[in-house]
């Protein structure tokens, strides 16, 4: 499975999506950033938007990658996915991040007409409605874009394809575990606040097990998003049964 996480507007969450629904779910997953040139060795593979046929290579190389496009990127991308005859084909689907403001929104629009302007089909186009309050409809946050999907019909949106919002993405930003692994923590962060001996000790112990509440809180939520979008030859892996708190 190839992927790419795409969209002309930035903080609509890509890499969040990259990082915390596709990747944990695709087994043997590798990651792509298109942003600053080549990493360290053993670091994921980044490069810039210009160093397409250095991508098409690599895409060759490997039977699972997703591809995470910084907004400042996309326009080079799909400049050169021009160029290069077909090249769209070596992607099984686009993934589309979006959140409700309206000019993230709109961008969206504009980053689903491109791609079917270089010939990606409807079919292998997928939006990830982000960044939703718990009791908003869908279709009242994202009415604008709505309303160009069923004019234009880029896409099919798939309504059940939505992350909510939540604060463990900002408290997971600066770590390299993924949700999944911290729902998975059997620490007993509870026995430890209580043997802690400063204040600083147990509040940092605190913190931690807050995190593990609100990973296995949105672990679930981001399986049925996973689902919804319905990547074809996609299998879940799920996370392992989170255990009860201490």
């Amino acid at each position: 499975m190839k992927l790419a996480v795409i969209n002309f507007s930035g903080n609509v969450g890509k890499t969040t999506v990259v990082r915390h629904l596709l990747a944990p779910r695709i087994p043997g997953c590798e990651v792509v950033s298109v942003e600053s040139i080549n990493a360290d060795e053993g670091q994921p593979v980044t490069i810039r938007g210009r160093q397409f046929a250095q991508l098409q290579e690599f895409l060759q190389s490997v039977d699972d990658v997703v591809v995470d496009v910084g907004a400042s990127n996309v326009e080079d991308l799909l400049r050169l996915m021009r160029r290069y005859r077909d090249s769209q084909e070596d992607f099984d689907a686009f993934v589309v991040p979006t959140v409700p403001a309206r000019k993230q929104q709109q961008d969206t629009a504009a980053t689903l007409a491109e791609l079917a302007r270089i010939g990606v089909p409807a079919a292998r186009l997928r939006l990830v409605f982000n960044q939703v309050e718990d009791d908003q409809p869908i279709e009242q946050a994202f009415e604008t874009l709505l309303a160009y999907c069923a004019a234009s019909g880029a896409v099919q949106p798939r309504i059940e394809a939505r992350m909510n919002y939540n604060e463990v993405y900002a408290r997971v930003r600066s770590t390299s575990q993924s949700l999944a692994e911290l729902a998975a923590d059997a620490t007993d962060y509870k026995a430890g606040i209580a043997k802690a001996a400063s204040a600083a000790d147990k509040l940092a112990l605190a913190q931690q097990l807050a995190t593990r509440r609100l990973a296995r809180g949105v672990v679930p939520e981001l399986d049925a998003c996973f689902a919804a979008l319905d990547l074809p030859a996609c299998l879940v892996r799920h996370a392992e049964p989170a255990l009860q708190s201490p």
